[in-house]
Parts: C-alpha cells; sequence; structure tokens
C-alpha cells in the first residue's frame, strides 16, 4: 500500500509517519510544502496524478493557540479550506480507497455539554477566538461525509483533544498551552525570573493527549474495516473523537509544568487575557468501545516532551 502522508513534518504527521515505517508492505510518500503547495489546487492534481497513492493521511494544517486564532484568523479559514478541499477532492479523483483526515477538538460548540459526543457537532455556537479555524476543520467533516454519501469513497475523521509531545511548535506567541508553558518556566528558571505570567485565571479546564497515542488511533481507525467503521459512526456524524478521558485546569498543568522544568517561582495570573472555552472534555467512548486506549498520562509525557524540547531547541 502507498499511503501519502500531508503534514508529515507537523507534531502528528510526523508521529504517524513513524509508525507507518515500521510497518511491512507500506510504502510512504511525503512532501514538504516547498515542494507541494497543498493550498494549490492544480499541483495537488498534479501529485496525485503523478504518485497515484492507495491511501490518503491528512495531517496538515495551520494550527496554533488563543493568540495565533486571534490575529490570523483569515489565514486560518483560508488555508484549511483550501487544504482540505484539494486533498481531499483529488484524492476522489484519483480513486484513492481511504483517506483519514484529522480534525480538532474546537469543532464543538462553546457551551457544549461535557463530556463533549460527536453529536455536539453544529448544535451551537462556537468559540469566538477560534471560530475561523473551527469551521474550516467542520468543513472537512462535511467533505468527507458528502464524498461519501455520494460518490462511496470511504473517507473517514479523527478529532483529537489537546494534542502535546516530541515535535511541537514552542514558539512563545503562537504555540499551544502545552509548549507555551515548558518555554516559559524553561526561560525562566535560565533566567533566575522571580515569577512566570500565565494568560487568563487558570481555571478552564483542558483534556490532553500524547501525540504518539494519536498516532496509534489514527492508525487503528485507517486500519478499521469499512464494515466496523460504518457500525460505530453514522453517514451524517462519521467523525470520531480521540481523548484521554480526563481533563486538569491549566492553573494544575502549569504547576506540573514548573515542577517537571524545576521552576520554583511565583506563577502570576494575567486576568486581561482571555481563557478561552471554559472546559472541553471530549467523550471518546465509541473508538474505545472499538478497543483503542491511550498509553501515556501526563507524569510520563510531559518530562518526555521536555527532554525534547531541550535537545531540539536550537
Amino acid at each position: 500500500m502507498r499511503v501519502f502522508v500531508a503534514g508529515h513534518r507537523g507534531m502528528v504527521g510526523s508521529a504517524i509517519l513513524r509508525q507507518l515505517q515500521d510497518r511491512d508492505g507500506v510504502e510512504t510518500i511525503t512532501r514538504t510544502s516547498s515542494e507541494l503547495d497543498l493550498t494549490e489546487q492544480e499541483a495537488v492534481r498534479r501529485f496525485m496524478a503523478s504518485e497515484r497513492p492507495d491511501a490518503v493521511i491528512l495531517a496538515a494544517a495551520k494550527v496554533g493557540g488563543i493568540h495565533a486564532n486571534n490575529t490570523y484568523p483569515a489565514e486560518f479559514i483560508h488555508r484549511n479550506l483550501m487544504i482540505e478541499c484539494n486533498v481531499i477532492h483529488e484524492a476522489w479523483a484519483h480513486g484513492v480507497t481511504r483517506l483519514l483526515q484529522l480534525g480538532s477538538s474546537c469543532i464543538y460548540p462553546r457551551e457544549a455539554a461535557q463530556p463533549i459526543r460527536e453529536d455536539a457537532l453544529l448544535t451551537g455556537p462556537l468559540e469566538p477566538t477560534n471560530e475561523p479555524y473551527a469551521i474550516a476543520k467542520i468543513a472537512g467533516i462535511k467533505l468527507c461525509e458528502s464524498y461519501n454519501r455520494q460518490y462511496g469513497t470511504d473517507f473517514r475523521s479523527v478529532m483529537p483533544s489537546n494534542l502535546y509531545g516530541p515535535g511541537d511548535n514552542f514558539d512563545p506567541e503562537n504555540s499551544h498551552v502545552m509548549p507555551a508553558l515548558i518555554r516559559r518556566f524553561h526561560e525562566a528558571r535560565r533566567d533566575r525570573l522571580p515569577q512566570v505570567v500565565m494568560w487568563g485565571t487558570g481555571t478552564p479546564r483542558r483534556e490532553f493527549l500524547h501525540v504518539d497515542d494519536m498516532a496509534r488511533a489514527s492508525l487503528f481507525v485507517f486500519d478499521l474495516d469499512r464494515a466496523t467503521y460504518d457500525a460505530h459512526t453514522d453517514p451524517m456524524l462519521s467523525h470520531l473523537n480521540v481523548g484521554s478521558g480526563t481533563d486538569i485546569s491549566i492553573g494544575e498543568l502549569a504547576a506540573m509544568v514548573a515542577e517537571v522544568v524545576g521552576y520554583d517561582g511565583q506563577i502570576v495570573n494575567d486576568l486581561t487575557r482571555p481563557d478561552g472555552t471554559m472546559r472541553k472534555l471530549m467523550s471518546s467512548d465509541r473508538l474505545m468501545s472499538m478497543g483503542w486506549r491511550p498509553r501515556i498520562d501526563l507524569r510520563t509525557g510531559i518530562p518526555e516532551t521536555y527532554r525534547w524540547f531541550l535537545e531540539n531547541r536550537a
């Protein structure tokens, strides 16, 4: 099987690629963004016609934290819509037998009942700070569902909770909360700062999943025979949640990261900064009922992620 992994340099794509490369009988196909611009339809069409992959894993996306989503909303909705439209359409046009696209838990309404089930999709207003990105990821789900309904394709979607781990983006302005905290506490310890300022109140709760667990879950769903996948989904609600099943407050997370990094200064809350959604815990009951389970908890995953940061921060 020839599998095109789109976004293979990203955190999730690289984890999926590593696990695929350990498999017998699988040939992986990759392209960097300079080699193939997924926002250009003609470039994607030529690539699909030339390489003829049997399957596609769509992990390519423009992603970022609250600050990045607030600052670049047009880029987040445009780039993600173009990537999804081009890859999904050309996969169908060139006979790809199976496609798996990765979404985000931000697709769900801000006030969705917890834990969030797949059927909460489109039942209420989205979180304003990342609404453009969320709309693009919802469109990806509906693209897959629509091509399945009209053309009989086997295109699937998985929605991860907050991901972290080796390969994450540790940019101080545009990263997600976990890598942002790791870098901030590391630099505070290095510079002997008496305090670290953390955005918001620290009370919002988030669910975190290690990227290697997400890669295993993605390939678990990718490998399912169609009858099993269809039995646990619905033509109009065909995505599956992927999460750890537990959540933690941002304040508790900050204390845990500070302990791992070895920072013993004061943690101060900047109440002028937004909290975002107050709680986001997903129900992964559908996926877990098929036999998948996460393996890496925060006590193991955060030290591993910090070690990777130390080794690769240059």
